[in-house]
């Protein structure tokens, strides 16, 4: 050793200036430069690209360090340097307490509470059984740089480890400050085989709120029987951590994953009024949702206790949104609160709850904000003088929904009313009709007889000179068909104050144009009266044509209504769910398929627990909004009982619906029945592009049948989401097995299917198509007049008066127009389809992380040919006079309530 430090200068221990290095070999396990009959170990010199930098991306940034550690390799172990750099990422803006305890661990740090980091090896060592470790090192320079203003700051910290150490596969971190900080990414120089990267994008809490050590492990995937020695123990002990023992209230801060059936959407402890049934269990079948473990209410145990916002709900902490995140869903709250706030004390100040008194005053909403007088304008400003100098009406104005952009009436028109059914926010509900009239599927003996009073005179002289069989059998007809979801509710809905509705079927016949006109609205109530059943057509003059708007009113909040509740929150939301936690508690941060779902669950336990606080709870925005009011979950969950995630995928639903039928000549396998179908077409080029990619994914990691049934893992992940995150169906026949590479696809797809592009489809049109409410009204307050109502000479001798008073108040419509903004709108820090963060680096194997540039690339191939479909002529449904062209599938999108834009998870 003497010798070796007196040819090279200084001691395989000291620090050294770094030099460059050539004719790299691999030798005794690392890399080594030849001088002379020598061999030397060295350590890669390396460039980093500053946060300023123009060439600075997303990934993790390679060492921030130049200098290389020489080393000569003797026969015995020796000890070597090597070098980490550890990303963390600041707030943008903290408050005066963050801003205190950054000071205080600033100071701290240099007297020992600092953060402790541990390399652990793939390898185990054979004296003692247990893996390979380095010496325990701090992260360096935290005090020097504690007021650094960057997003982004690098540490250093330096691991001592003998050069049989092999690769590092994991690193410990004890956190030993007084607050949490977020580590984004490690990057470790020094070892022959490269910069071997650890992306953590995680949450190290303090040791004080989450004592042990956190893990986390590189970037090379392993398959659990693959997994090297030196990991496994690891490997589980993460994953019990994740799991925890299912006991106790959880601290904001844990990392626990578990279930709970939806029994905190009520609050009895408020009232009778207040009191929700439980989801979940034999009654009323529902998904399980993240537990939080709270104590039960005052008057009932079976109900969890609410926690009201500003508090925050329980997620484990790295489900919470991030900073930017944080902050464009705060300002979106805050700009609702204001466009809702001026309404709600300018109805306070009136002598009721104000309808609109035209239409003009619908469209002053978004060019002049609501108008308030001068006295009420002045109260209000001396109520928030915060506000005083703000124009008031920049306070309430509106952004112009497209829906009105390019053409005032559209909304009026039938051609538009039938394109919503196949371009709007909720074109999954339409059918193909097969047997007319249609039949309901409701139990006689619970609903009486349910026997629908459309006849063929109501339709035939609308079918282009068809007859109606003729028109069945060409696949001329269509219904969307709401009769059963809501009719065994009506009762209980038109008893609530200021709610009036009814079931709706609406028929459409598909023109030799391409385009769908609604040729028939049936309209239901219970019971056997002659008003139970009615039945609308096209108009023929005034009074028909205000009648026919009313109908088609009642359908737009039927659909209003489902779409919310059954196909947005239910099969994209809820549903999704359990697979998260199970992903969380079943499959390891290092294993495949944990990789590949991973950008698809960002988000989305968050978006689901503030949803239970303030939206779908007792109360809550959603049932102030929508026409079933306090019975709006009862709907969603009876809607469950028909759900079937085999036939959640596009395909099958598309099949399932009659909308197309299986076709292997066809490049996705079936054939459009409507060939202008702007979300199905579009839908099934996104389709095939996930599904190539997760072939292509699943087929590198699983080449046969026994590497999908022997993965414990992957099994456990399948079985934990069905058995206990659906435990309600468990036993239905229709679950898909996993026992090939192909079940293993096809279950892959559907769910990152559900996560971005179908929730992309049914949540950002929200706004663009609803934010004008008399196209899309979610509630409706008056039924449709006939000749025996007293209110129909009112309707005959002030139509617009009564349209008006039918559909939400003032007060309702701002409500929600407010709301459904705040649904549709992006934050910057979105991740698109065909992204993710540090995509060079989020997988060690380059072939997969070179398939998923492919992947990229075609998603950005589809984003053009969408393009050019809306700008094609002959596709009516997306192109012409007035029609909005057809976006909500376009991949990418700028922030903001764009109408387009598919992210990769449930964000919002």
């Amino acid at each position: 050793m003497a010798l070796t430090k007196e040819f090279m200068g200084f001691s395989v221990l000291d620090k050294s200036s770094f030099v460059t290095s050539s004719n790299i070999l691999l030798f005794n396990n690392h890399f080594t430069h030849r001088t002379g009959n020598h061999r030397v170990s060295v350590v890669n010199p390396v460039v980093l690209c500053c946060s300023d930098n123009k060439r600075f991306q997303r990934t993790t940034p390679l060492a921030a360090v130049t200098d290389n550690l020489v080393r000569v390799a003797p026969e015995k172990p020796v000890r070597f340097k090597v070098r980490a750099v550890i990303t963390v990422r600041n707030k943008v803006k903290e408050d005066f307490k963050d801003s205190l305890v950054r000071h205080v661990d600033s100071f701290a740090d240099k007297f020992g509470r600092n953060v402790v980091l541990q390399l652990v090896s793939t390898q185990v060592d054979l004296r003692t059984g247990t893996p390979k470790k380095s010496k325990e090192t701090v992260l360096r320079d935290w005090s020097e740089k504690s007021n650094v203003k960057q997003e982004r700051v690098n540490y250093t910290a330096d691991f001592v480890v003998d050069s049989n150490f092999g690769v590092p596969g994991a690193i410990t971190v004890i956190n030993k400050h007084n607050q949490e900080f977020f580590m984004e990414s490690i990057t470790i120089e020094g070892f022959a085989c490269g910069p071997v990267h650890f992306p953590c994008s995680s949450w190290v809490q303090s040791n004080a709120d989450l004592p042990g050590k956190r893990i986390f492990f590189s970037n090379q995937p392993y398959l659990p029987n693959e997994t090297p020695a030196g990991l496994r123990a690891l490997r589980q002990k993460e994953l019990r951590d994740l799991r925890g023992d299912g006991k106790g209230v959880r601290k904001l801060s844990d990392r626990i994953y578990d279930y709970d059936v939806y029994n905190d959407l009520g609050n009895p402890d408020r009232g009778i009024d207040f009191v929700r049934p439980t989801l979940g269990g034999e009654k009323r079948p529902y998904p399980r949702r993240c537990r939080t473990g709270r104590l039960p209410s005052n008057i009932d145990d079976y109900a969890e206790s609410r926690v009201e916002k500003p508090l925050p709900m329980y997620v484990p902490r790295d489900e919470q949104f991030e900073e930017c995140k944080a902050n464009t869903f705060s300002f979106s709250r805050l700009k609702g609160m204001l466009h809702n706030l001026l309404p709600t004390i300018t109805a306070k100040f009136s002598p009721k709850n104000p309808d609109f008194k035209g239409f003009e005053q619908i469209d002053s909403l978004y060019s002049e904000g609501l108008p308030l007088n001068l006295g009420t304008q002045d109260k209000f400003v001396e109520r928030f003088p915060m506000l005083k100098g703000s124009r008031q009406a920049n306070l309430l104005k509106y952004d112009i929904p497209k829906i009105t952009s390019q053409d005032k009436f559209a909304w009026m028109r039938d051609d538009e009313f039938a394109r919503q059914a196949i371009a709007g926010v909720n074109p999954v509900a339409i059918e193909r009709l097969t047997v007319f009239p249609p039949v309901s599927k409701l139990d006689p003996e619970l609903h009486g007889p349910q026997e629908s009073a459309l006849k063929e005179e109501h339709i035939v002289g609308q079918l282009n000179g068809m007859t109606l069989q003729e028109a069945l059998e060409g696949n001329k007809l269509f219904i969307v068909d709401y009769h059963d979801i809501y009719l065994p509710f009506l009762d209980k809905i038109n008893a609530i104050d200021g709610r009036a509705t009814y079931a709706t079927r609406t028929i459409y016949f598909s023109t030799p144009s391409g385009t769908l006109k609604p040729i028939a609205i049936e309209l239901s109530l219970p019971g056997p009266s002659s008003r139970s059943k009615r039945v609308f057509t096209p108009p023929v003059d005034a009074t028909t044509n205000w009648l026919w708007q009313l109908a088609k009113a009642h359908v737009c909040s039927n659909d209003a209504g489902a779409h919310q509740l059954v196909y947005h929150w239910l099969r994209t939301h809820a549903c999704t769910e359990p697979f998260i936690i199970a992903a969380h508690r079943q499959l390891s941060a290092m294993h495949p398929i944990y990789k590949l779902l991973d950008p698809h669950m960002r988000y989305t336990l968050e978006i689901n627990a503030l949803a239970r606080q303030n939206l779908i709870n007792a109360d809550g925005v959603i049932e102030a909004c929508f026409t079933p009011g306090r019975y709006c979950m009862e709907i969603s969950a009876a809607a469950y009982k028909n759900w079937r995630f085999d036939l959640e995928g596009l395909p099958a639903d598309l099949i399932r619906r009659g909308m197309a039928v299986p076709d292997s000549t066809q490049p996705h396998g079936v054939k459009l029945l409507l060939d202008d179908y702007p979300y199905a077409a579009d839908g099934l080029l996104i389709w095939d592009a996930i599904d190539n990619w997760v072939r292509t994914y699943v087929n590198h990691y699983y080449p046969d049948s026994d590497t999908v049934c022997n993965d414990r893992e992957l099994q456990a992940w399948y079985a934990e989401s069905i058995n206990v995150g659906h435990a309600d169906v468990r036993d239905e026949s229709w679950w898909p097995r996993l026992a090939t590479s192909d079940d293993l696809t096809s279950i892959l797809t559907t769910i990152i299917w559900l996560a971005s592009a179908q929730h992309a489809a049914l949540n950002f049109g929200q706004y663009p198509y609803g934010g004008y409410v008399p196209n899309r009204p979610p509630l409706m307050r008056r039924l449709v007049p006939d000749e025996n109502d007293p209110e129909y000479v009112n309707f005959l001798s002030d139509p617009q008066k009564y349209f008006l008073a039918s559909i939400p108040s003032m007060l309702q419509a701002t409500k929600y127009m407010a709301v459904v903004d705040t649904l549709s709108t992006h934050s910057a820090d979105e991740e698109y389809i065909g992204e993710r963060s540090n995509p060079s680096i989020w997988s060690g194997d380059a072939e997969i992380v070179e398939a998923f540039y492919e992947f990229s690339a075609k998603i950005g191939h589809i984003e053009k040919e969408i393009e050019e479909r809306n700008r094609d002529p002959k596709l009516k449904n997306r192109c012409g006079a007035g029609v909005l062209p057809y976006e909500l599938l376009a991949p990418s999108s700028g922030p903001g309530a764009t109408c387009r834009g598919i992210p990769n998870s449930v964000t919002i």
